[in-house]
């Protein structure tokens, strides 16, 4: 990217800085130089952004990027340009990789080689527990120190109400967010679906919210012994967002997030046995499906985060039991939430950018991103073309992985530039590197 850029008549939405309306963005050696209608171009490249929403790039709290250890999964260079395609210009990798994220040298690493892709900034995210093994903490200060700024097991629950309570209590000085994969291990045993109507059905063996929802009431008891950070992972439950709208009216440090998938499918959606939709933890009833949505909109959920989830074909390619949860959701996260809730006026557009970048961005202190877009604040942002129509899976993803549970559906909304610090990682729908 030039080292002058000016962006010409997009409709700017910051939620931070409380503004919608068509302006001009000059961006200058990677930090925003002006904001305003009418800016003169002065030799700067000028970018058209007639029709274009401009937004502070996407943050995405959960992300599992696979390296190091599973690169037949997804690299971080292919990760990170599935997320520049997608409008983000920060990820937070998941520690369930091998080895496991739970020492300063596997996050250094990590750093590193997302650095040298330069496609989007990843926070690495530091294990709860050694190995994920539940028991004993890792060296929260230390990672802290490194500026690890969020610590989960995701994949596995901490089971443990000890090590839940100590690990809660040690993150606090250091203003970490302890964030819970919430999932009793004995009521989800051999599980595959959610466990209802649908799964009696289909013959599938069931997990009920139950198993979800007694570790989020005893997660937020111990926030409120602890006095410190909790963060609820992809929330599938409407009585989870019931118990965190509760937490926050009486003052707990709680927060929590939703993924795409469960805002917007439901058990109804596993009857063709498609394994792209088998998703940890399941999706559940369209009543527990329209809690997520309600708890969204009314901010008790903070987030949508992707949980991207990225699989070898030959693994997802099995019947639905035998396949791996997961699902592949950067590159389709915006369009998707667009397309269900901000088209059908459940979120308005500000709401959308506010819960996909703003405030994804100030859960971890990220001073650089989710706005507000202003003179000298870092040049990280993402335009889109909301009138765009098109069908996931009709190109091939950047994801190395192409098990998305959106494959051909029809979306409205596409990304169509994304820049990081200045520079083009998305121009015109197509990556620059």
């Amino acid at each position: 990217m030039p080292e002058r850029t000016l962006l010409r008549g997009f409709r700017l939405v910051d939620p931070v800085a409380g503004h919608d309306g068509t302006t001009d963005v000059l961006v200058e050696d990677g930090l925003v130089a002006a904001v305003g209608p009418g800016l003169a171009a002065d030799g700067a490249e000028v970018v058209d952004g007639d029709g274009l929403v401009l937004t502070p790039g996407l943050v995405d709290l959960h992300a599992h990027l696979r390296e190091p250890g599973f690169e037949q999964k997804e690299t971080i260079e292919t990760g990170t340009r599935a997320a520049a395609a997608g409008g983000y210009t920060a990820v937070v990798a998941m520690p369930n990789t091998d080895p496991v994220t739970d020492n300063v040298a596997v996050i250094a690493e990590v750093r590193a080689r997302a650095a040298a892709a330069a496609l989007c900034e990843v926070f690495p995210a530091g294990s709860i527990t050694r190995g994920l093994e539940g028991e004993s903490l890792t060296d929260i200060g230390e990672m802290a120190a490194a500026g690890v700024r969020l610590l989960t097991d995701d994949g596995n629950c901490v089971g443990s109400s000890r090590v839940m309570r100590l690990a809660l209590e040690y993150a606090r000085p250091f203003g970490v967010l302890i964030a819970q994969h919430p999932q009793d291990a004995g009521l989800s045993e051999g599980w595959q679906m959610h466990e209802g109507h649908y799964s009696a059905l289909l013959g599938l063996t069931g997990v009920p919210a139950e198993a979800e929802e007694v570790v989020v009431a005893r997660d937020l008891a111990l926030a409120r012994l602890t006095g410190g950070r909790l963060h609820v992972m992809h929330a599938s439950s409407a009585r989870t967002v019931a118990m965190v709208r509760e937490a926050k009216a009486e003052g707990l440090r709680v927060s929590a997030e939703v993924t795409p998938h469960h805002l917007t499918l439901s058990d109804e959606d596993l009857v063709t046995y498609d394994p792209n939709r088998r998703i940890n933890p399941p999706v559940r009833t369209p009543e527990h499906r329209d809690g997520l949505r309600a708890g969204l909109a009314d901010g008790t959920l903070d987030a949508v985060a992707t949980d991207h989830a990225p699989h070898a074909a030959e693994e997802k390619e099995r019947e639905f039991d035998l396949a791996p949860p997961g699902t592949i959701g950067l590159e389709t996260a915006f369009a998707v939430v667009h397309t269900e809730l901000v088209a059908t006026g459940v979120l308005t557009l500000s709401e959308l950018i506010e819960r996909m970048s703003s405030r994804p961005a100030a859960l971890l202190g990220l001073d650089g991103h989710g706005g507000p877009v202003i003179p000298g604040r870092p040049a990280n942002l993402a335009a889109f073309d909301l009138t765009a129509e098109w069908t996931a899976g009709e190109r091939p993803f950047r994801s190395l992985a192409a098990n998305s549970a959106f494959l051909g559906r029809r979306l409205r909304g596409r990304p169509v530039h994304t820049i990081l610090g200045g520079r083009f990682t998305l121009r015109d729908g197509e990556a620059t590197a």
